[in-house]
């Protein structure tokens, strides 16, 4: 089983921190394949000195995947093995192997899967957070429009959603996250299978706070719970923005009541005011 056949693509795991939690499988696979692809050469080649691995690495990022994509296809067809890897975890996922993987089938190149370790899954099973069902968000596009988005799409889904995010980019992240899904329960991890492996729970708006008394370090997983019916008796679900738009310009200026029902419902206050000017 563990045998690396000619022309096949191996998509293969490797430790988010701790050296020691590849699996044999995976070495055997890297020993064995003829070309090793992978997005940083030299952070692959720490893991590969320290398993005694030569191999034959090439480089495979979002940079260059246009050009190094077609000729790891051209490398499989010719009958080479290729084992693709991300830095860290399991690649193609929140990983330009996808589109490796993509190129692949769409050239009747065989692809293997090995399991292997995982920052989402590993930061889930011990959240506390409901684990029967979730949402792999990953990074938050970069585009505030598409960010908007997804976070209002996604505000109602009743399972547990689990977001990537770099620890210069977390405060931000989650100001976005506690604006547009509300203070809701929720676990940070980092560092995870490191010496300093942490997990700290909460609500959004908590460990906020607790990012500005002391500053992230390391890549994060952030869990955030999911929408649930609590959540709709607290925010009157019911009530659409038109109606809340109206109800309050009963009272306040127009420019007040489209600023006050903006903010509760994630919308631009000149769709608001735009709306109410036509009332």
């Amino acid at each position: 089983m563990n045998e690396v056949k000619p022309g096949t693509l191996y998509l293969v795991p490797t430790p988010i921190g701790n050296l020691a939690d590849i699996t044999e499988r995976a070495v055997e696979v890297l020993k064995e394949a003829d070309i090793i692809a992978c997005e940083d050469t030299r952070h692959t080649r720490i893991l590969l000195d320290h398993l005694g691995i030569a191999g034959h690495v090439v480089s495979y990022h979002e940079h260059n995947k246009k050009e190094a994509g077609p000729k790891l296809v051209s490398c499989l067809q010719e009958g080479k093995s290729v084992a693709q890897v991300s830095d860290a975890g399991m690649p193609v996922i929140s990983d330009p192997g996808a589109d490796l993987v993509r190129l692949a089938i769409e050239a009747a190149v065989p692809v293997v899967p090995l399991p292997g370790p995982n920052a989402a899954l590993t930061a889930l099973i011990a959240s506390g957070l409901d684990a029967r069902q979730f949402a792999f968000i990953g990074f938050l596009p970069k585009i505030t429009a598409k960010r908007k988005k997804l976070l209002q799409d996604m505000g109602h889904v009743p399972v547990t959603l689990i977001f990537y995010e770099a620890p210069h980019r977390i405060k931000e992240t989650m100001d976005t996250l506690i604006k547009f899904l509300g203070d809701r329960k929720a676990v940070t991890a980092r560092e995870l299978t490191k010496k300093f492996e942490t997990f700290e729970r909460g609500t959004l708006s908590s460990l906020r706070s607790h990012m500005d008394e002391e500053d992230p370090r390391g890549e994060y997983v952030i869990l955030v719970e999911g929408w649930n019916e609590a959540m709709e008796e607290e925010t009157g679900e019911e009530t659409t923005w038109q109606e809340e738009a109206l109800k309050l310009a009963e009272t306040l200026p127009l420019k007040e009541a489209a600023r006050q029902a903006a903010g509760k419902y994630n919308l631009s206050r000149r769709e608001v005011y735009q709306f109410l000017l036509k009332k």
